[in-house]
């Protein structure tokens, strides 16, 4: 199979080293890459936000096919420009894709489809904003409803702060927010690959959002993330799959705008019952670099058949034992002002664990060039070996004035999950998770 990766983060690094590990892979180029990717695959000089240009060298390469990384080139319209030239694309339309463009585009697919979320309220202006700050109280919950990089995002005690989150939003052309109730309770991310009718599950991660240790600081694109979750009551995933994903799947067929990719299912399992935070329309970052770690079956047979529509002619996806984390090394200043152009050294060390993010080559250096600079990936029988070997490997590495959490996956044996998050059916054949959740106001 010949295929065209479009990205050049972590994220895609760890998808391009699935697919190259491969037998079905025949040819990979990666555009525009990073110099991760350029190590088991060929870069190319592309915007792969430009639909005209993605298809172009989809034909000249003779692609079979397109596998969309971050979600720009999905709202760009690329998938729909591949899509009209019969080429197979990994990635939702833009219509589609607005599960993860406009939360208020998400709250109403939820709504419709019975899909348990949080209460929100849709704000395009400060007064409305600060009416819905008061009615939900703190912890305060406001969010971008555009694109924001994974940083869209503020959960805090201090009124002042969210609403000049809100403004900032707000600001933006169009700009709008949504201010929401806050969900209690362990986070769960749960990637479903999709083919506009099935839904299959990947081994479920958490993620570390916030920058500091203990979950202090400002949020980011993600300080790590770890899987499998051996906190996991038995069931959930199904529970998701049945309430949550197939459900997504059914009222964007409804609509005309069937969903065919990867859906993302950010997940809080609270207080009371099973709660979306939100979706995302593309694998995410950093849970990708753990979980596809851990992939034994073909991941291009898998994403090949959800963009031909053939996924229930797969067979059930194969696991390898243990565990996998991924820590997150960031540049100086970040998630603010990142500082750039410091040299990374130590890579070679532990080439096959990196992946890289925010990296390149000037005069044969390795340099920072962004804001998450690396992820360093370790593995190992449980959680604590896996914890181990990626601190191992991390030590080995420098970058002046980079920082990391030590943390990550650290308390994966002592969380706990609400009794009324845990599946089970009462006698009168209500489960807790259909109990009880409403939805927005706009």
């Amino acid at each position: 199979m010949r295929i065209l990766l479009l990205g050049s983060g972590g994220r895609e690094h760890a998808l391009a080293a699935a697919l190259a590990r491969d037998p079905m892979t025949e040819l990979l180029l990666i555009a525009p890459g990073n110099p991760g990717t350029a190590a088991i695959g060929q870069n190319l000089d592309l915007d792969p936000c430009d639909p005209d240009a993605v298809v172009t060298a989809a034909r000249q390469y003779a692609i079979d096919l397109v596998v969309v990384g971050p979600e720009a080139p999905l709202v760009a319209g690329v998938s729909d420009a591949l899509i009209a030239a019969d080429i197979a694309v990994f990635g939702p339309t833009a219509e589609a894709a607005q599960l993860e463009s406009s939360k208020a585009f998400a709250k109403d697919v939820m709504a419709a489809a019975d899909i348990p979320t949080a209460m929100a309220r849709y704000a395009e202006t400060l007064e409305e904003a600060e009416a819905a700050l008061d009615a939900f109280g703190a912890p305060y919950v406001v969010k971008n409803d555009a694109l924001a990089a994974g940083k869209g995002v503020i959960v805090t005690d201090d009124r002042d702060t969210a609403l000049a989150h809100a403004k900032d939003c707000l600001a933006a052309e169009g700009g709008a927010v949504l201010i929401e109730d806050y969900l209690d309770g362990p986070e769960v991310s749960l990637f479903c690959v999709c083919d506009g009718t099935n839904a299959i599950p990947l081994i479920p991660a958490q993620d570390f959002k916030r920058v500091g240790e203990g979950d202090e600081g400002p949020n980011t694109g993600g300080m790590g993330a770890y899987a499998p979750l051996p906190w996991l009551p038995d069931g959930v995933v199904d529970e998701i799959v049945q309430r949550v994903a197939q459900p997504a799947l059914a009222e964007m067929k409804r609509r005309g705008t069937p969903f065919t990719g990867l859906l993302y299912c950010g997940l809080a399992l609270t207080s009371r019952g099973l709660r979306v935070v939100e979706f995302n329309a593309r694998f995410g970052d950093p849970e990708t670099q753990a979980v596809l770690e851990l992939l034994a079956s073909s991941l291009p047979e898998l994403l090949y058949a959800a963009a031909t529509g053939r996924l229930d002619t797969l067979p059930s996806l194969r696991w390898k034992p243990g565990a996998a984390i991924v820590v997150v090394l960031a540049s100086e200043g970040y998630p603010g002002t990142p500082v750039t152009g410091g040299e990374i050294t130590g890579v070679d060390a532990v080439a096959d664990k990196v992946r890289h993010a925010g990296t390149a080559l000037r005069d044969g250096r390795l340099v920072s060039s962004g804001g998450r600079v690396l992820g360093v990936v370790g593995t190992g029988d449980d959680i604590a070996a896996a914890r181990e070997d990626a601190y191992a490997a991390l030590a080995k590495i420098s970058l002046a004035g980079s920082h990391f959490r030590r943390d990550i996956a650290k308390r994966a044996d002592h969380i706990v999950v609400p009794e009324a998050a845990r599946p089970r059916t009462h006698a009168d054949g209500v489960a807790p998770w259909e109990q009880d959740f409403t939805h927005h106001e706009r």
